[in-house]
């Protein structure tokens, strides 16, 4: 005889605390960035460029400990610290210096920690490498040539596209984008950060912010950017990491929060180069 009771009343409340079990840790680490990176947005000049030279350290610090990880001269901790303090002063060259030859300083990490680099991981060393320093310049330049509302834009597309994907791939599941490389990444979330860019441009266009070039732009930026999150889940799974370092308490590395807005960095530099970025608000 049964009573039509589940067998098991805890397992759905097991499920739904595995599912949701990092969402404390997201929630506050994402309070906690969206005030510093708001502060870094909103300041301008020689504080926007010495914030943007220290994030870049700080990810470049996190590179070269994982693309060193099997090279016996990275036991010693002052190899990832001399190529952030670096790097982080060859991004500030390179956005006080005018004209365009700065952007050839981008080389200077990469020949300094090519030796310390594991001879299998060189080459994603310095393309991950050129990717920072490109889309920290992006940042700067697109907040002084387009102004705040572009870069906030851009920033805003995929914080909603990274909300969305979270959300939407968590509750509805579904099939996997890239099993091999990000288990935990559904075409169910992906597809909701597309939509969400999607929106926010429409909504910007109908509104008088923006020329239509936003609506297929938007989408673009949010898939550049999951394309970012991607390959930093790439590097990580080929070193056999599971954050890119422990520096944001419970939750990771500066790598695994900047991923994706270096990816649509990217994007908007090359369509800002050839002009083809919309201006917000213009």
């Amino acid at each position: 005889m049964t009573t039509g009771r589940d067998p098991q009343p805890g397992r759905w409340r097991d499920a739904l605390r595995e599912r949701w079990n990092d969402l404390g840790a997201r929630v506050l680490s994402g309070a906690v960035i969206a005030v510093i990176g708001l502060a870094l947005l909103l300041s301008s000049g020689l504080w926007l460029r010495a914030g943007v030279a220290v994030v870049t350290g700080l990810l470049m610090w996190e590179l070269a400990r994982l693309t060193g990880w099997r090279h016996p001269e990275f036991h010693r901790p002052r190899h990832p610290v001399l190529i952030a303090v670096l790097s982080g002063l060859i991004m500030l060259a390179m956005l006080i210096l005018q004209g365009g030859w700065p952007l050839l300083l981008a080389l200077v990490p990469v020949i300094a920690g090519w030796a310390g680099t594991h001879s299998h991981e060189r080459p994603a060393f310095a393309l991950f490498t050129l990717a920072i320093l490109g889309a920290g310049y992006a940042l700067v330049m697109i907040r002084e040539s387009m102004g705040l509302p572009t870069l906030f834009w851009i920033v805003g597309t995929v914080v909603l596209s990274d909300i969305l994907g979270y959300f939407v791939g968590r509750r509805l599941g579904g099939a996997r984008f890239w099993p091999s490389i990000s288990p935990k990444k559904t075409w169910s979330g992906t597809i909701a950060g597309w939509v969400g860019a999607l929106v926010l441009a429409v909504l910007l266009w109908l509104g008088g912010a923006a020329g239509a070039s936003v609506i297929v732009i938007g989408p673009l930026l949010a898939f550049c950017g999951q394309l970012g999150d991607i390959a930093e889940s790439w590097l990580k799974r080929r070193v056999g990491a599971k954050d890119s370092s422990a520096i944001i308490p419970g939750h990771g590395g500066t790598m695994d929060r900047f991923d994706a807005m270096s990816g649509a960095l990217l994007l908007a530099l090359i369509l800002l180069f050839a002009d083809l970025l919309p201006a917000i608000g213009g």
